[in-house]
């Protein structure tokens, strides 16, 4: 794995090009394994994660995860994109991110965070190209 540190962010970058695995999630921490950041909300796609800054997109918890959120994990191949709404399930996922996806042939799926991760790990295991947007708190 290696972490190369922006001055907003740190990417990390698996070059197996597996999708990482969540080795933890605790209200607003994410570890993503072999990666030594500390993440709030996170995105995550085969090869590698970064922090989530929703500054980047102007994203708040309503209207909720957008379009653009999600334009860097559809461009690394992903099959799958898994939503991690938060542990209360505070952030909305509206209905043309949905439709962004499938319009690009990607599943998704939209849960709550630990839900979400759950899942995600399990595709990751089963060797799908998997990508997601989690966001670790409310």
């Amino acid at each position: 794995m290696l972490c190369i540190k922006y001055p907003f962010s740190r990417l990390c970058f698996n070059f197996v090009m597996s999708s990482p695995e969540i080795a933890s999630l605790s209200w607003g921490q994410m570890k993503v394994k072999g990666c030594s950041t500390m993440y709030k909300d996170c995105k995550v796609w085969p090869g590698g994660s970064r922090t989530w800054d929703w500054r980047e997109t102007g994203t708040n918890h309503s209207p909720g995860v957008q379009p653009a959120d999600l334009e860097e994990v559809v461009k690394k191949g992903v099959k799958t994109v898994v939503i991690g709404r938060g542990m209360s399930e505070a952030l909305q996922v509206p209905p043309s991110t949905v439709d962004y996806l499938k319009k690009n042939g990607i599943d998704v799926l939209v849960l709550q965070t630990e839900k979400a991760v759950e899942e995600y790990n399990a595709l990751a295991a089963r060797g799908v190209k998997v990508g997601g947007v989690f966001h670790s708190t409310c």
